[in-house]
């Protein structure tokens, strides 16, 4: 599979299945119901977090139905309300609201895990960048640090960039298990655009300084991104605002320890709120 997934109609099927390529450990889905419309997904061997981007669901997961579920219109209207699905091998969602979109992100789990409700009063949020230094962002984190033993290696955030600023910067990776200077995590970019016309650019690159051949593509409303190895910065065209639904899979643990590019980790101390970002994933 190429890394650049291009928007389109998944039609309720998996954007990133299980067992894929280049990611081996991950899950992603968007399902797109109507009113009384009902899907079951079946993920045996996984561990699962559904995200309400927009509408209104009930979720029922391990035994348990959470209801009403979402509470925005949109992904610009406040933190999501979610529900991790545990390891239950069996996930069903009934569509409470027309327009109904539920962004199912996934990881390889072999513990028994059970299902919670994450409440939009529950996310955990981080200011990251300045409008001074093109890099404001603000992170919201559905399943971070209030995954911690109750959660596999999954960690699943939206991020949120002003138009024209960077996130991802100074670049960073997190291809190598080498605690404490970095752990290994497979991570899926899927991005949306205010207004939707927007676009943005995804740099993927394994030297420090950016290598002979950095890969660098055009992002637009409704792409994925996969990202396996290397540095990955992002960057958002003037007179759009950005969001990214982000999935973290930890290879061999939830700690996730980014490895700034040596060229650029000066700017660290220069662009506020690096600090506090690298606590919230931990």
């Amino acid at each position: 599979m190429k890394r650049l997934i291009r928007a389109r109609d998944n039609n309720n099927e998996p954007i990133v299945a299980p067992g894929g390529s280049p990611l081996v450990l991950s899950y992603f889905n968007l399902l797109h119901l109507q009113l009384g419309q009902s899907l079951t997904l079946e993920v045996p061997g996984y561990e699962l977090l559904c995200v309400v981007l927009s509408g209104q669901a009930e979720i029922a997961a391990g035994g348990t139905s959470f209801e009403r579920v979402g509470r925005r219109a949109g992904i610009w209207e406040g933190p999501a309300d979610s529900v991790y699905c545990g390891t239950s091998a069996r996930v069903t969602v009934r569509a409470l609201r027309d327009g109904t979109e539920i962004a199912v992100a996934g990881s390889v789990c072999s513990q028994p895990f059970a299902p919670f409700r994450i409440l939009p009063e529950e996310v955990e949020m981080v200011e990251v960048g300045s409008h001074d230094t093109h890099s404001r962002r603000r992170i919201f984190h559905v399943l971070g640090q209030n995954g911690a033993g109750r959660a596999g290696n999954l960690l699943v955030s939206e991020l949120y960039g002003d138009a024209g600023c960077w996130s991802g910067y100074p670049p960073h990776k997190h291809d190598t298990e080498n605690p404490p200077e970095e752990t290994e995590f497979e991570e899926i970019y899927h991005y949306r655009y205010r207004p939707e016309n927007g676009f943005g650019a995804q740099f993927c690159y394994d030297t420090d300084g950016g290598g002979a051949n950095p890969e660098v593509v055009m992002t637009r409303h409704g792409d994925t991104f996969l990202i396996d190895r290397g540095y990955h910065p992002t960057l958002r065209a003037p007179g759009h605002e950005g969001y990214i639904f982000t999935i973290l899979v930890g290879a061999q643990q939830r700690s996730l320890v980014q490895n700034f590019e040596p060229t650029h980790r000066h700017l660290m101390a220069k662009i506020p709120g690096i600090q506090a970002m690298r606590d919230k994933f931990k």
